[in-house]
């Protein structure tokens, strides 16, 4: 079995689903996907499930794996890919739980290359590589192959495999350089070489083999339920970082609350739009049996008939007289529906503020003034989506309109609060700020295990997020943009922070950090799909 080749040992497996072949596969690269995946996701029981993941994709693609000349450079890919997976899951477990998890003390600074500067990078490193490049250092120093074993596998000769490996020594080596990671070729061939590979866990591979023996037909939902998970005991890892998409959530929260109102108005105001529907019927009626009446009298009237002309003309006159008594009974229903709108959203408005307008000792008027202030930027918004909605507003006009109510309604807040009211606005405003600031930093220090945060990075990095927070000014009217333009601007929002924080973390940390802001761009492309859907946007 030791003797057969990673290709033979997939055909077995493939055309008699051989345990013993599988068994042997796992055996010969556990330890390159454990040490991979260990790598990628910075903890051990998260690493065992991406290992144990990659071995299950292995058996499930094993028919179209036969032909592959270096099997551990799709072991390499997938892992990546699964690792990546993992990352982004435990980040949005993260961002919902909101908590710190505990802290690595700070590596100590050296001045010399050691594989703590390789590790973080390595598999970045790698996935940059063309697939040749990359299957001749995997075979080269993880894999421990001699020049003239890899040149067999790659099917070139031996010079040719040297040539290819010092390439790809050299641009990892450039790699690193522009990680502020300076290391020579030899020195990075020697510290991969001496640490690149792990052993697993014992037991790991009799878990795995265990998992594929139930294979057969069904082995993707078999084994993956099979495969003891530690879920529960896994670290928690990085969450979102620009409070962009804290202030998206809390903006999607009061949309929905705004629409479970307009419903709500809506079923009160159905039994008033029957009784306009029942009265706008009767108008017609008698706006209709009018002009019957009065073609009847033209007729009679030439024909001198006087006692019919005067029956009809009192018939006429009745039908005016509930024509006239209709009409205000409707116009009167249409106005009180309207009012009972209104009110309703004053009732709601005053709700909501009424906190605020206690701690600001506004005089009554003042306040109607403000909650009517209010009211009105409110309608306002909602007029303007119904135009985006409607294709009669261009989104570039919706945004001038926009800023300028948002500043019309800042000055006439400064007016009607005063001075005091107004700091006690900004004090609220604040707040919130250094809140999301606070939650999001302490997510942050949660991700960088391995490189955490001092004590005045995590001040400094707190006070960055809160700039941005504070600097945002998207809303749902910015939904209506083409996705590469909307991508565009988050991306430069989010960037401004990154920027800014590159001024105090170190590169390792930056490398995270920038990690987690393309997670969350992700992430944020999916929320504005979903919210683009719930509005109607097409």
């Amino acid at each position: 079995m030791n003797a057969q080749t990673d290709q033979q040992l997939l055909q077995d497996y493939a055309g008699s689903r051989s345990e013993a072949a599988f068994a042997e596969l796992v055996r010969r690269h556990v330890d390159l996907v454990y040490s991979a995946a260990l790598r990628m996701v910075c903890d051990s029981h998260q690493a065992e499930d991406v290992t144990q993941g990659v071995f299950v994709a292995l058996a499930q693609n094993a028919r179209q794996l036969t032909h592959h000349p270096v099997l551990s450079g799709w072991l390499h890919r997938t892992t990546q890919n699964l690792a990546a997976n993992a990352v982004r899951t435990n980040i949005r477990r993260q961002t919902r739980e909101q908590e710190a998890a505990a802290m690595n003390e700070l590596l100590s600074a050296e001045s010399d290359v050691s594989w703590e500067n390789i590790a973080p990078h390595l598999d970045a490193a790698l996935g940059e590589l063309s697939e040749p490049d990359r299957d001749a250092v995997l075979l080269r120093y993880f894999e421990k192959k001699s020049a003239q074993e890899m040149a067999a596998r790659l099917g070139i000769s031996d010079e040719a495999a040297q040539k290819r490996v010092s390439r790809a020594v050299e641009r990892l080596r450039e790699f690193f350089t522009k990680r502020g990671v300076t290391v020579g070729a030899g020195g990075l061939v020697v510290v991969i070489s001496a640490n690149a590979v792990q052993a697993a866990p014992v037991g790991l591979v009799v878990t795995i083999s265990t998992a594929a023996s139930l294979a057969g037909t069904t082995i993707a939902t078999t084994a993956i339920k099979t495969i003891a998970m530690t879920t529960l005991q896994k670290t928690l890892v990085a969450a979102t970082v620009v409070a962009l998409a804290g202030a998206g959530i809390y903006e999607a929260r009061q949309a929905a609350q705004l629409h479970d109102q307009v419903q709500t108005l809506q079923q009160q105001q159905a039994p008033l739009a029957e009784q306009i529907q029942q009265l706008q019927s009767s108008f017609a009626d008698a706006t209709n049996r009018l002009a019957d009446l009065l073609a009847e009298n033209a007729q009679l009237k030439s024909n001198s008939n006087q006692r019919e002309l005067l029956k009809l003309r009192g018939q006429v006159a009745a039908a005016s007289r509930a024509t006239a008594d209709a009409a205000p009974k409707t116009r009167g229903l249409r106005n009180d529906s309207e009012q009972s709108q209104a009110d309703n959203q004053r009732n709601q408005t005053r709700a909501n503020l009424e906190t605020f307008l206690k701690l600001t000792n506004l005089s009554p008027e003042k306040t109607d003034q403000y909650v009517n202030l209010e009211v009105e930027m409110k309608r306002r918004q909602n007029e303007r989506m119904k135009a985006l909605l409607g294709g009669t507003l261009s989104v570039a006009e919706a945004v001038r309109q926009r800023d300028q109510d948002n500043q019309e309604q800042q000055n006439q807040r400064r007016e009607l609060l005063g001075p005091d009211g107004w700091a006690t606005l900004q004090s609220i405003a604040d707040g919130m700020r250094e809140g999301v600031a606070k939650r999001l930093t302490s997510a942050v220090q949660a991700s960088l295990r391995n490189n955490p945060l001092t004590q005045e990075q995590s001040d400094r990095l707190q006070s960055t997020i809160k700039a941005g927070v504070a600097a945002n000014s998207m809303d749902d009217t910015d939904l209506f943009r083409p996705e590469d333009e909307w991508t565009q601007m988050v991306t430069e929002s989010q960037q401004h922070v990154v920027q800014a924080a590159s001024e105090f973390l170190t590169p390792a940390q930056q490398q995270q950090f920038q990690f987690l802001v393309g997670e969350n761009i992700k992430q944020m492309l999916q929320q504005r799909d979903q919210r683009r859907k719930a509005i109607g946007i097409k």
